[in-house]
């Protein structure tokens, strides 16, 4: 039996079997005889999260295999792709007919679906997360069958509790995406003491289509990365220094190859209270992890949402996320953090690191109960949920 390990390392387990079909039609007859037997199944990604939503010692399905770019809509910005996508290489596809992502996050090696499904988000105060993107979808439902869902027919409050569900509506096999057409942004990257990045903050934020900033706690220094299409945007900062430009597609210059593999905690907190938790966490950090933190700590923004769980619901939004490279201890570091987070109204990401359970979880979201509602109308069964989303999140 194989055992499955995520992209960092942090989780481990052996599942019952791992499924990789080739066609719809391959995994209808799977999903069939999963149904027969009473069992369960769980869909995988590129194995970026750190959170438990994959771990099964059932099926584990991955849909690597369906990677497809259809239905190109050019006058709509539309298109149709597999779930087996990856961000670059849908993002590079989708370029080949003039079409773009709004927005990526931070690497592009997650797929698409799992990227959508957990609501992944790049930086941008004007700009939503990922999920904003999926206006329809193929899914294989928990009878069996595969039914077709677009928003214009099933209504925006189903697509709201849809587009961060973390898989447990059913199999998305194919999504309907809402694009832009293609366009080029210019990325400087600046380096900077991290006061006169606070200092400097708002303005940073909103003149910027794209900002956010890596604190480094060893030197106190930051990185402030900005991304502007061209002639837009701030053009120079008389405090900090310019240390690397690059220009071309936004899906080229948008996220960066990280080699370099990390655990993270990453909490949604209301705008206005990002400074001063960050400015919070500094402190703790400086006077107690100093000396073990062996990367930083990333500062991002997004614009509110309507989607039922998503962490960035009727807000606009800044998150931090703490960075730990892989194999270093976590556990101390992010759980003491993790309380600054929670005292000022933080939600956890739903693919990183946390130790929220469904008492605190459902506090965070006012639609909670309407999200599980629908769920449970989708998946009366429980087919499309593990053990933790069971008891730690949902409380079923």
């Amino acid at each position: 039996m194989n055992t499955w390990s995520n992209w960092s390392g942090s989780l481990k387990f052996t599942p019952g079997k791992i499924i990789e079909p080739a066609s719809e039609q391959e995994l209808l007859e799977i999903v069939e005889t999963i149904l027969k037997n009473n069992q369960k199944i769980r869909m995988l990604g590129a194995g970026h999260s750190s959170s438990p939503l994959v771990v099964t010692d059932e099926n584990l399905l991955s849909l690597k295999h369906f990677r497809s770019v259809d239905n190109i809509d050019k006058e709509n910005s539309t298109a149709w792709i597999g779930a087996g996508l990856t961000v670059k290489e849908g993002g590079s596809r989708l370029l080949d007919h003039g079409l773009s992502f709004h927005n990526t996050g931070d690497v592009d090696i997650q797929y698409i679906a799992g990227a959508i499904s957990t609501g992944t988000h790049g930086s941008g105060i004007k700009l939503k997360n990922l999920s904003s993107m999926l206006v329809g979808c193929r899914m294989i439902c928990s009878d069996g069958h595969i039914k077709e869902f677009t928003e214009d027919q099933h209504g925006k409050e189903f697509f709201d509790a849809l587009r961060v569900s973390l898989g447990t509506f059913g199999i998305m096999t194919q999504m309907k995406l809402k694009l832009l057409p293609a366009f080029q942004l210019i990325r400087k990257e600046w380096c900077t003491h991290i006061e006169d990045c606070l200092e400097h903050l708002v303005e940073l934020i909103n003149e910027n289509r794209n900002f956010d900033f890596y604190w480094y706690p060893r030197n106190d220094l930051a990185k402030l990365r900005i991304l502007n299409e061209p002639g837009k945007g701030l053009q120079k900062l008389a405090y900090a220094k310019c240390v690397e430009e690059k220009s071309g597609w936004a899906i080229d210059v948008l996220p960066k190859q990280r080699d370099l593999r990390f655990d993270e905690i990453e909490y949604a907190l209301p705008l206005e209270a990002g400074p001063e938790c960050f400015k919070e966490i500094r402190k703790i950090i400086k006077a107690k992890f100093r000396k073990i933190v062996a990367w930083r700590v990333l500062y991002r923004t997004i614009k509110a949402d309507d989607f039922y769980l998503s962490p960035c619901f009727g807000r606009d939004t800044a998150t931090i996320s703490l960075h730990q490279n892989a194999g270093a201890p976590f556990e101390e570091y992010f759980r003491t953090i993790e309380a600054v987070f929670r005292s000022f109204d933080g939600r956890p990401h739903w693919g990183k690191k946390h130790n929220l359970e469904s008492e605190e979880i459902s506090q965070c979201y006012p639609r909670w109960n309407d999200f599980l509602e629908i769920r449970k109308k989708m998946d009366p069964r429980g087919i499309f949920i593990n053990r933790y989303l069971q008891k730690q999140i949902f409380d079923l």
